[in-house]
């Protein structure tokens, strides 16, 4: 694997360092000891699939406060999609800043989301497929969000938004009493 460096703290980017011959290729798409030696935690607790009809769908910004704060390994196995990471540790030097990147099926990168870091995707194709590793179970009570389109995140969405759960579009903005 190929870990590089978003540009906020402890998050990565992950490249497939692939082995191919004549039928393929190979390669690995988690190691245990290989996060740990990049300083990722490698714990999986679930793993979770979400599938999403129509280009334009928003899934995010979600997070766990401790004691079930989660990490994530974010795949796209079907079409493409923008994903968002940002940083809400307080004692961060990346603290609110965000970084995003294109999973696709056709570049197969990954996204290692750390602790306390909200997160969020947009599909841009219809048929959009990702499956997430998550460190922590989903716990009820200590979930938080933020909307994405907060101006105090700036976010630049690649595309329009055109279906996204209610429960999404009401986060409070964070001037307005937003957990940080």
């Amino acid at each position: 694997m190929i870990f590089t460096e978003t540009g906020l703290a402890d998050a990565h980017v992950i490249d497939l360092q692939e082995i191919r011959d004549d039928r393929g290729f190979f390669a690995r798409a988690f190691c245990a000891r290989e996060f740990e030696e990049h300083g990722l935690k490698p714990a999986i607790a679930q793993g979770n699939l979400s599938y999403n009809h129509n280009k334009g769908t928003m899934r995010g910004m979600h997070y766990q406060r401790p004691p079930a704060a989660e990490t994530k390994l974010v795949r796209c196995t079907a079409g493409a999609i923008w994903d968002v990471i940002v940083d809400i540790r307080p004692d961060s030097p990346t603290y609110m800043k965000h970084f995003g990147v294109e999973l696709s099926a056709a570049n197969r990168r990954a996204l290692y989301v750390p602790e306390m870091f909200a997160h969020g995707y947009l599909t841009l194709t219809d048929g959009a497929e990702v499956i997430y590793s998550v460190g922590e179970f989903y716990t009820p009570g200590v979930e938080g969000g933020y909307r994405h389109d907060d101006p105090a995140l700036g976010i630049d969405w690649p595309v329009p938004v055109e279906v996204i759960s209610e429960k999404d579009a009401t986060w409070p903005l964070i001037g307005e009493g937003a957990a940080r």
